[in-house]
C-alpha cells in the first residue's frame, strides 16, 4: 500500500544502525534492567548518600558494559547478532527473576541443576509472575531488535571499525575499573561469589563449565574403588538395611531435634536415634546425591573423581550385597548406574498419584515382593519427593493439611512467611508419617530378616530467612537452613542382637558427635560388614557401638 506524499507509518521511520551500536545498546539495557541482584548486592551496607558509593556503581556499571560489548561484539555479525542478542535478554530475564525472587546464586553448580531438571519440576517454577517478567525485561527488548535496520559496510573498513570498537571497551572497561581498583577489589575479595550474581556473564561462563567438564569426561564406565574388598562373614540371617534419601527437608524444622512444632510424632514413637547436628555434602541434589555416596565427600571433595568413579553402591554390589534404588525424584545422578532401578514417580496409583506426580508412599508399593525375591543381604535405597519447592503444598495429601493457613501457590511472592512455613511442615509431617510405614514394613520383616533404616535428607531449604528462598546456595555462603538436614537411624532389635550394637552408645553418640554425608559411605561398609582398604573406621557412625569394636579397629583405616 502506498501512502500519501507527507504521510508517514504510525510507528515511524526505521532507524538504521551499526552492528555496534545494537550490541552496545544491548549491553547497557542488560546492565541496567537485569542485574538488580547484584547491584543490591554491591550496595549492601553502603551509604547510599556519599558521592564515594556512586563513584563505584558508575565505574563498575561503565566497566562492565564495556567488558559485555566486546565480548558480544568479537562474536557478533549482522546475521548472528539478533538472534545472539534475543538469546541474551530472554536468559537475563529468565536468571534476573530467579535470583531476585529467591536469593539464588547462578554459579556450576546451580546451573548443573537447572540443566538436570525435569519439566515437571520446571512447571512449577515458571509461574505468571515470571511469565511477565520474562516478557517485559526479556522478549519484548528481544523483538525491538528487529526494528532497525542494520548498516553495511564493506568487508575491510567492517574489520578495522569492529576492532577499534573492541579495543574501545577494553579500554574503557580497564580504565574505569582502575579508577576504584582498590574499593572494587576489596568489595570483590570479600565477597567472591558475588561474580554469581553478573548477569548474563554469570550463565555463559557456568553454563560453559558445565558442558566442558562433560565434553572431556570420556564415556566409559566408572573407576572402580575397593577392588581389594571382601565380603563379611556370613550372618545367621540375611539384613535388610533401608535407606531413605530425602529431598529438601532442613533439621531445624524437625521436632526430633527441638523444633516447638510437632512435626514427627510417628518417629518420635518407633524408638529411633536422631543425629541433631548433622551436615550435608551440597546445597542441591545434583551436588549432595553423588558427594554422599562417593568415599571423596565433602571433605575431600573433588568432583571430577566423584563423577568419574564407583559410589558405595557399587561396591557393596560387588561385594555380594543386592543393591536396588527405587525413585519418587528425578533420578540418582548416576549413583546408581548399572544397578536395579526402579522409577515410581510416574506411576498411575489410583490414590497415590495424580497430576503426574506421586506421593512417595509410592515407595513402598511393591516392597513385600522386593523382599520375597531378595537371596541374601539387601539394601533398598528409598529415593523421595519429599518438600521439593517451591509447590510444598503438592507434596502431601490433604489429610496432612495440618499447619494452617498454607501457601497453594508455586509463586512463593504471593504468599507470607507463615504461609510458606506452614505448607513446609506439612510436607515435613508427611514424610514424618512415611517413614513411620517404612519402620512398620522392616518391624515386620524382622521375622525373616535383621532389619535397619537410615533416613537422610540431600540439603536443606531457605524459607524467607534473609530474604533467601529454595536451596542451591554457594557453599561458602550457605546458610545452616541449607546445610543442616535431618540424619536418623531406626533399627530393630534382631538387627542389634545380629549385629551386637549398643543403642544406648549410640544415642550418645548421637548427641555428641556430629554426623555429615562423609559418615554414609564408611558407615554403609560397616553395616554389611564388607573389609576394604578404602574403609575408615573412625567415619563409621556405628563402629564405636559395636560390641567386638576393638577388633573392628583392624579392619581398614583406623
Amino acid at each position: 500500500m502506498t501512502l500519501p506524499e507527507g504521510r508517514r507509518p504510525l510507528w515511524g521511520k526505521r532507524p538504521a544502525v551499526h552492528v555496534e551500536t545494537l550490541v552496545l545498546i544491548c549491553a547497557v539495557w542488560l546492565m541496567l534492567a537485569g542485574n538488580a541482584s547484584f547491584w543490591q548486592a554491591a550496595l549492601a551496607g553502603r551509604q547510599v548518600d556519599q558521592l564515594a558509593t556512586w563513584g563505584l556503581v558508575a565505574a563498575i556499571f561503565v566497566s562492565l558494559t564495556a567488558f559485555y560489548f566486546a565480548a558480544a561484539a568479537l562474536i557478533s555479525s549482522r546475521y548472528t547478532v539478533r538472534p545472539l542478542l534475543a538469546g541474551l535478554l530472554m536468559v537475563t530475564a529468565a536468571a534476573s527473576w530467579n535470583m531476585s525472587q529467591y536469593g539464588v546464586y547462578m554459579d556450576r553448580a546451580m546451573l548443573a541443576n537447572v540443566l538436570a531438571t525435569d519439566f515437571r519440576e520446571a512447571r512449577e517454577l515458571v509461574g505468571w509472575g515470571m511469565a511477565a517478567y520474562v516478557l517485559v525485561y526479556g522478549a519484548l527488548p528481544a523483538a525491538l531488535l528487529w526494528w532497525p535496520r542494520l548498516k553495511t559496510r564493506p568487508l575491510g573498513r567492517t574489520v578495522l571499525a569492529r576492532a577499534a570498537w573492541i579495543a574501545g571497551g577494553l579500554a574503557v572497561g580497564v580504565g574505569s575499573l582502575l579508577l576504584v581498583f582498590a574499593d572494587f577489589a576489596s568489595l570483590m575479595r570479600n565477597n567472591t561469589e558475588m561474580r554469581y550474581l553478573v548477569t548474563p556473564g554469570n550463565i555463559v561462563v557456568s553454563l560453559s563449565a558445565n558442558l566442558w567438564g562433560r565434553a572431556n569426561r570420556p564415556n566409559q564406565p566408572r573407576i572402580a574403588i575397593g577392588t581389594d574388598a571382601k565380603p563379611a562373614p556370613r550372618r545367621e540371617r540375611p539384613l535388610l538395611f533401608v535407606l531413605v534419601v530425602g529431598e529438601t527437608a532442613r533439621s531445624r524444622n524437625f521436632s526430633l531435634n527441638g523444633y516447638p512444632r510437632d512435626t514427627n510424632p510417628e518417629l518420635a514413637k518407633r524408638g529411633v536415634i536422631s543425629f541433631p547436628n548433622a551436615i550435608a555434602c551440597g546445597t542441591s541434589t545434583e551436588v549432595s546425591l553423588p558427594c554422599m555416596f562417593s568415599w571423596w565427600g565433602r571433605a575431600r571433595y573433588d568432583e571430577e573423581k566423584i563423577a568419574t568413579h564407583e559410589s558405595v553402591l557399587h561396591l557393596l554390589a560387588r561385594s555380594g550385597v543386592e543393591v536396588l534404588w527405587r525413585d519418587n525424584q528425578s533420578g540418582c545422578k548416576g549413583v546408581c548406574d548399572g544397578l536395579p532401578f526402579h522409577k515410581l514417580d510416574r506411576s498411575r496409583h489410583p490414590t497415590l498419584c495424580k497430576e503426574q506426580q506421586c506421593f512417595d508412599e509410592i515407595l513402598l508399593t511393591g516392597m513385600d515382593k522386593v523382599l520375597r525375591d531378595a537371596s541374601g543381604n539387601l539394601l533398598v535405597v528409598l529415593h523421595q519427593l519429599g518438600s521439593h519447592g517451591p509447590a510444598y503444598s503438592k507434596r502431601y495429601p490433604a489429610a496432612f493439611r495440618r499447619f494452617t493457613p498454607t501457601c497453594e501457590s508455586d509463586e512463593l511472592r504471593l504468599c507470607s512467611t507463615e504461609q510458606i512455613v506452614n505448607a513446609y511442615d506439612n510436607s515435613l509431617l508427611y514424610t514424618d508419617y512415611f517413614l513411620g510405614k517404612v519402620i512398620d514394613f522392616l518391624d515386620q520383616a524382622q521375622t525373616t530378616h535383621d532389619t535397619a533404616m537410615l533416613y537422610v535428607s540431600d540439603h536443606g531449604e531457605s524459607l524467607g530467612e534473609g530474604g533467601l528462598f529454595l536451596h542451591g546456595m554457594p557453599y561458602a555462603i550457605a546458610p545452616d537452613e541449607q546445610t543442616r538436614v535431618p540424619f536418623v537411624v531406626w533399627l530393630s532389635q534382631a538387627f542389634r542382637s545380629g549385629s551386637r550394637l549398643d543403642v544406648q552408645c549410640l544415642q550418645a553418640q548421637a548427641k555428641q558427635r556430629p554426623a555429615s554425608h562423609d559418615h554414609l559411605f564408611h558407615s554403609l561398609l560397616g553395616v554389611f560388614g564388607v573389609q576394604t582398604t578404602v574403609y575408615d573406621r573412625s567415619l563409621d557412625l556405628f563402629a564405636a557401638c559395636r560390641a567386638d569394636a576393638a577388633s573392628a579397629s583392624t579392619r581398614g583405616k583406623s
